[in-house]
């Protein structure tokens, strides 16, 4: 795919991998539509990316203000790709050191953001893709998901998350299969450890710690790398279907 000149739909554009990834799609001259939760910094940080980026403030998870976004896309003209990066990881043990078990209503946020969410931004922009995004070309649009390798390891504390994205990855064959009559391409990439906010918090020390268990290369990830593979899978036709690990070849042991 010529990803030049087209429209692009991300959420949680606003940081982290999401908004690396934003980043990359404007260097190749993408109009991005950024669907981030609302916040002075979140639409700060969209606005400096310069006039291809339109911040929609919003919750993947509430149907209205996806679709909102995903009018907007529509309304730039040739909405051709989503990427769906929002996402949370609250950590919680089925039984606490207390004996409490796991607060149900985490569980369900946890799966409602990362799987839920993942699908309804699908699920409304393939709607409008069909319906408003006509080519000759062999792509017409492509979907990329984010999981993690929690999906195949997670870890003590990480039964939501892990749930949600083991989820997400399972997505991913089921919907390239029904959407490859639209020509529609379904890829996820599932990244390891890498430098976002959800690691903001620690020491150094303990990133540094983190970033020497990656076998090669023996750090964290930068977001950047995450925003090259997406555009690659973008420009590559014959990745469909396929989670993608990126993650240095490191295999997470249980805490």
């Amino acid at each position: 795919m010529d990803i030049r000149g087209r429209t692009a739909l991300v959420t949680g554009g606003a940081s982290g991998l999401g908004l690396a990834t934003v980043r990359a799609l404007v260097s190749h001259g993408v109009r991005v539509v950024v669907l981030d939760l609302p916040s002075p910094e979140a639409e700060t940080t969209a606005t400096d990316l310069g006039p291809l980026v339109t911040f929609v403030p919003g919750d993947v998870t509430v149907d209205a203000e996806v679709q909102r976004a995903v009018d907007r896309a529509v309304a730039l003209g040739d909405f051709a790709i989503v990427v769906n990066c929002a996402g949370i990881a609250t950590p919680a043990r089925l039984l606490d050191r207390a004996g409490n078990p796991f607060p149900l209503d985490v569980f369900t946020r946890v799966i409602g953001i990362n799987l839920t969410g993942t699908f309804n931004v699908a699920r409304l922009a393939v709607k409008a893709i069909v319906e408003h995004t006509t080519t000759t070309a062999e792509d017409r649009a492509v979907i990329i998901n984010t999981a993690s390798i929690a999906a195949f390891e997670g870890q003590l504390g990480q039964a939501a998350y892990a749930a949600s994205k083991g989820g997400v990855a399972a997505l991913t064959l089921p919907l390239a299969r029904e959407l490859a009559r639209h020509r529609i391409r379904v890829v996820t990439i599932a990244p390891g450890l890498f430098r976002t906010p959800l690691l903001d918090g620690l020491p150094a020390e303990a990133m540094d710690e983190l970033g020497a268990r990656v076998p090669h290369p023996a750090r964290l990830g930068d977001p950047a790398e995450f925003a090259l593979l997406a555009t690659q899978v973008m420009a590559n036709p014959m990745l469909n279907g396929e989670t993608i690990r990126l993650d240095g070849a490191i295999r997470m042991p249980p805490r």
